[in-house]
Protein backbone atom coordinates (compact mmCIF):
# COMPACT_ATOMS: atom_id res chain seq x y z
CA UNK A 1 0.00 0.00 0.00
CA UNK A 2 2.79 2.19 1.09
CA UNK A 3 4.50 2.16 -2.65
CA UNK A 4 1.16 2.30 -4.41
CA UNK A 5 0.33 5.36 -2.05
CA UNK A 6 3.64 7.13 -2.97
CA UNK A 7 3.54 6.51 -6.81
CA UNK A 8 -0.09 8.11 -6.91
CA UNK A 9 1.21 10.73 -5.42
CA UNK A 10 3.99 11.68 -7.02
CA UNK A 11 2.17 10.93 -10.60
CA UNK A 12 -0.18 13.33 -10.19
CA UNK A 13 2.12 15.53 -8.56
CA UNK A 14 4.36 15.49 -11.68
CA UNK A 15 1.24 15.76 -13.70
CA UNK A 16 -0.39 18.83 -12.38
CA UNK A 17 2.47 20.48 -12.70
CA UNK A 18 3.15 19.98 -16.23
CA UNK A 19 2.05 23.04 -18.24
CA UNK A 20 -0.31 24.28 -15.27
CA UNK A 21 -3.07 26.91 -15.87
CA UNK A 22 -0.65 29.55 -14.08
CA UNK A 23 2.27 28.34 -11.92
CA UNK A 24 2.31 30.52 -9.05
CA UNK A 25 -1.57 29.48 -8.73
CA UNK A 26 -0.18 25.77 -9.00
CA UNK A 27 2.52 26.53 -6.30
CA UNK A 28 0.23 28.04 -4.01
CA UNK A 29 -2.61 24.97 -4.67
CA UNK A 30 -0.35 22.16 -4.22
CA UNK A 31 1.93 23.30 -0.74
CA UNK A 32 -0.44 21.89 1.62
CA UNK A 33 -0.09 18.54 -0.37
CA UNK A 34 3.29 19.06 -0.45
CA UNK A 35 4.23 19.75 3.43
CA UNK A 36 0.80 17.52 3.61
CA UNK A 37 3.45 14.58 2.51
CA UNK A 38 6.35 15.32 4.14
CA UNK A 39 4.14 15.29 7.56
CA UNK A 40 3.12 11.93 6.43
CA UNK A 41 6.35 11.05 5.71
CA UNK A 42 7.96 12.33 8.58
CA UNK A 43 5.50 10.05 11.12
CA UNK A 44 4.54 7.04 9.18
CA UNK A 45 6.41 4.86 11.73
CA UNK A 46 6.48 6.71 14.79
CA UNK A 47 2.55 7.20 14.38
CA UNK A 48 0.60 5.32 11.39
CA UNK A 49 -2.48 5.68 10.15
CA UNK A 50 -5.69 3.33 9.23
CA UNK A 51 -5.39 3.00 6.10
CA UNK A 52 -8.80 4.99 5.55
CA UNK A 53 -6.94 8.01 6.52
CA UNK A 54 -4.62 7.40 4.67
CA UNK A 55 -6.94 6.91 0.97
CA UNK A 56 -8.65 10.00 2.48
CA UNK A 57 -5.45 12.47 2.63
CA UNK A 58 -4.15 10.91 -0.62
CA UNK A 59 -8.37 12.04 -2.06
CA UNK A 60 -7.42 15.22 -0.60
CA UNK A 61 -4.05 15.80 -2.29
CA UNK A 62 -5.47 14.67 -5.75
CA UNK A 63 -8.34 17.55 -5.23
CA UNK A 64 -5.92 19.95 -4.52
CA UNK A 65 -2.99 19.28 -7.61
CA UNK A 66 -6.23 18.38 -10.06
CA UNK A 67 -6.99 22.56 -8.47
CA UNK A 68 -3.80 23.56 -9.26
CA UNK A 69 -3.28 22.55 -12.59
CA UNK A 70 -6.32 24.12 -14.12
CA UNK A 71 -7.13 26.50 -11.23
CA UNK A 72 -10.24 25.75 -9.41
CA UNK A 73 -12.71 28.05 -11.60
CA UNK A 74 -11.49 25.94 -14.97
CA UNK A 75 -11.79 22.62 -13.97
CA UNK A 76 -12.98 20.66 -17.86
CA UNK A 77 -15.39 17.96 -16.07
CA UNK A 78 -16.81 20.90 -13.65
CA UNK A 79 -17.00 23.45 -16.72
CA UNK A 80 -19.15 20.43 -18.56
CA UNK A 81 -21.31 20.20 -15.15
CA UNK A 82 -21.56 23.91 -15.07
CA UNK A 83 -22.89 24.08 -18.46
CA UNK A 84 -25.58 21.06 -18.67
CA UNK A 85 -27.57 22.89 -15.12
CA UNK A 86 -27.18 26.37 -16.85
CA UNK A 87 -25.20 27.49 -14.08
CA UNK A 88 -22.45 30.61 -13.93
CA UNK A 89 -19.96 29.18 -12.19
CA UNK A 90 -17.63 26.30 -11.93
CA UNK A 91 -18.09 24.57 -8.50
CA UNK A 92 -14.79 22.66 -8.48
CA UNK A 93 -14.27 24.61 -5.66
CA UNK A 94 -16.94 24.14 -3.53
CA UNK A 95 -15.90 20.23 -3.94
CA UNK A 96 -12.40 21.21 -2.46
CA UNK A 97 -13.96 22.84 0.63
CA UNK A 98 -16.66 20.03 1.14
CA UNK A 99 -13.30 18.00 1.25
CA UNK A 100 -11.52 20.82 3.65
CA UNK A 101 -13.83 19.43 6.53
CA UNK A 102 -15.08 15.71 5.32
CA UNK A 103 -11.70 14.72 5.45
CA UNK A 104 -10.16 16.18 8.10
CA UNK A 105 -12.93 15.65 10.49
CA UNK A 106 -11.71 11.83 10.52
CA UNK A 107 -7.67 12.88 10.75
CA UNK A 108 -8.76 14.49 14.10
CA UNK A 109 -11.02 11.96 15.11
CA UNK A 110 -8.18 9.44 15.02
CA UNK A 111 -5.80 11.87 16.42
CA UNK A 112 -8.24 12.84 19.32
CA UNK A 113 -9.25 8.77 19.92
CA UNK A 114 -5.85 7.66 20.13
CA UNK A 115 -4.39 10.09 21.89
CA UNK A 116 -7.21 9.83 24.52
CA UNK A 117 -7.97 13.71 24.57
CA UNK A 118 -12.13 13.14 24.74
CA UNK A 119 -13.74 10.18 26.77
CA UNK A 120 -17.32 11.36 25.46
CA UNK A 121 -17.81 10.70 22.07
CA UNK A 122 -20.44 13.77 22.01
CA UNK A 123 -17.77 16.21 23.25
CA UNK A 124 -15.27 14.49 20.70
CA UNK A 125 -17.83 14.98 17.62
CA UNK A 126 -18.37 18.48 18.64
CA UNK A 127 -14.87 19.67 19.02
CA UNK A 128 -13.91 17.81 15.69
CA UNK A 129 -16.43 19.92 13.95
CA UNK A 130 -15.21 23.12 15.39
CA UNK A 131 -11.66 22.38 14.61
CA UNK A 132 -13.07 21.63 10.78
CA UNK A 133 -14.75 24.90 10.58
CA UNK A 134 -11.77 27.04 12.40
CA UNK A 135 -9.56 25.37 10.03
CA UNK A 136 -11.61 26.33 6.92
CA UNK A 137 -11.80 29.74 8.23
CA UNK A 138 -8.44 30.00 8.78
CA UNK A 139 -7.71 29.05 4.89
CA UNK A 140 -10.23 31.66 4.08
CA UNK A 141 -7.39 33.84 6.01
CA UNK A 142 -4.78 32.85 4.12
CA UNK A 143 -6.49 33.48 0.83
CA UNK A 144 -6.94 37.04 2.08
CA UNK A 145 -3.70 37.26 2.67
CA UNK A 146 -2.84 36.15 -0.71
CA UNK A 147 -5.30 38.47 -2.37
CA UNK A 148 -3.47 41.14 0.07
CA UNK A 149 0.41 39.87 -1.15
CA UNK A 150 -0.91 39.34 -4.99
CA UNK A 151 -2.87 41.86 -5.90
CA UNK A 152 -4.90 40.58 -9.29
CA UNK A 153 -2.92 37.15 -9.48
CA UNK A 154 -4.72 36.39 -6.85
CA UNK A 155 -7.97 36.17 -8.79
CA UNK A 156 -7.07 32.43 -9.76
CA UNK A 157 -6.22 31.07 -6.17
CA UNK A 158 -9.19 32.78 -4.67
CA UNK A 159 -11.53 31.17 -7.47
CA UNK A 160 -14.31 33.38 -6.13
CA UNK A 161 -16.06 33.83 -9.80
CA UNK A 162 -17.53 37.06 -8.78
CA UNK A 163 -19.69 35.48 -6.19
CA UNK A 164 -19.79 37.83 -3.41
CA UNK A 165 -20.43 34.87 -0.71
CA UNK A 166 -18.14 32.83 -1.94
CA UNK A 167 -16.17 32.86 1.48
CA UNK A 168 -18.98 32.35 3.26
CA UNK A 169 -20.25 29.46 1.47
CA UNK A 170 -16.63 27.65 1.29
CA UNK A 171 -17.21 27.46 5.18
CA UNK A 172 -20.63 26.29 4.95
CA UNK A 173 -19.55 23.44 2.83
CA UNK A 174 -16.49 22.49 5.08
CA UNK A 175 -18.80 22.44 8.19
CA UNK A 176 -21.14 20.21 6.10
CA UNK A 177 -18.09 17.91 5.21
CA UNK A 178 -17.31 17.18 8.82
CA UNK A 179 -20.98 16.37 9.75
CA UNK A 180 -21.74 14.26 7.22
CA UNK A 181 -18.07 12.79 7.52
CA UNK A 182 -18.27 11.74 10.99
CA UNK A 183 -22.11 10.27 10.15
CA UNK A 184 -21.20 8.32 7.67
CA UNK A 185 -17.21 7.00 8.60
CA UNK A 186 -17.14 6.68 12.23
CA UNK A 187 -18.07 2.79 12.63
CA UNK A 188 -16.28 1.80 10.20
CA UNK A 189 -12.87 4.20 11.01
CA UNK A 190 -13.54 2.59 14.84
CA UNK A 191 -13.31 -0.85 13.01
CA UNK A 192 -9.71 0.38 11.90
CA UNK A 193 -8.57 1.88 14.44
CA UNK A 194 -9.36 -0.75 16.74
CA UNK A 195 -7.10 -3.24 14.73
CA UNK A 196 -4.54 -0.74 14.44
CA UNK A 197 -4.32 0.30 17.83
CA UNK A 198 -4.18 -3.85 19.32
CA UNK A 199 -1.35 -3.86 17.20
CA UNK A 200 0.33 -1.49 20.02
Amino acid sequence: MKILWNTIFLAVLIWSGILPHDTLTWFLEVLPAIIGFGVIIATYKKFPLTPLVYGLILLHMIILMVGGHYSYAEVPLFNEIKDFFGSTRNNYDKLGHFAQGFIPAIIMREFLIRKSIFNSPKWRSFFTICFCLAFSAFYELTEWWAAISLGDGAEDFLGTQGYVWDTQSDMWYALVGSVLSLLLLSKFHDKQLSKIMEEK
